[in-house]
């Protein structure tokens, strides 16, 4: 999650995560948990709206769960 000038990284979450380690990759649940991880971040680092680039993949799948996720846990896009 980059700042709105795109200078400074405000949250970040991935799988590699010391967090999220050991679970699941790649798949569908995995994105779940990667969306819920960056909004608890980005709620800590005083973000709530937010502009979600899906970098021409289709709303679906694994973009799907992790924008849900990231929605149930306080996000507005």
């Amino acid at each position: 999650m980059l700042a709105p000038d795109g200078d400074k990284v405000l949250a970040s979450a991935s799988t590699l995560d010391k967090d999220l380690r050991g679970g699941a990759t790649g798949n569908v649940d995995a994105a779940s948990k990667v969306g819920a991880l960056i909004a608890e971040r980005a709620k800590a680092a005083g973000v709530s709206q937010v502009a979600f680039d899906r970098s021409g993949f289709k709303y679906h799948g694994r973009v799907k769960a992790l924008a849900d996720a990231a929605r149930e846990g306080g996000l507005e896009f």
